[in-house]
């Protein structure tokens, strides 16, 4: 008595968990190698998932890593997609983005020379 465990194919469940806006993107993130099912880089959009299953993927600048719970039905709304899986990300804070001391762009010739004379040690 051998019960087969329900899959669907990675890019298809990408979507219906909301991960990515459409289909096709989560395809082509698969395609791109960074998508990992538990701890196995996969390459294919059709590779068969199931619950119990852990993936890990990049989405912005985050690593996501989840457990897959359920494979659903249909590409519900948020609070049904939520159900889909466990979430395991560890979220790290963003760090500020440094701001230059001269505004706004790259530095002009003249910002450059002060900010180098300002470095410089004073001669006594």
């Amino acid at each position: 008595m051998t019960s087969e465990r329900e899959t669907i194919r990675l890019d298809k469940w990408l979507w219906h968990a909301r991960f990515f806006k459409t289909r096709s993107l989560a395809a082509s993130v698969v395609k791109g190698g960074s998508v990992r099912v538990n701890a196995n880089k996969i390459a294919k959009p059709a590779f068969q998932v199931g619950e119990g299953d852990g993936i890990s993927f990049v989405q912005g600048e985050q690593t996501r890593v989840v457990v897959l719970r359920a494979c659903g039905d249909r590409r519900g709304p948020a609070a049904e997609a939520q159900e889909l899986y466990l979430d395991k990300t560890v979220y790290v804070e963003k760090q500020p983005r440094l701001v230059t001391p001269w505004g706004k762009g790259r530095p002009t010739k003249k910002d450059r020379r002060s900010l180098e004379v300002s470095r410089k040690p004073a001669l006594e």
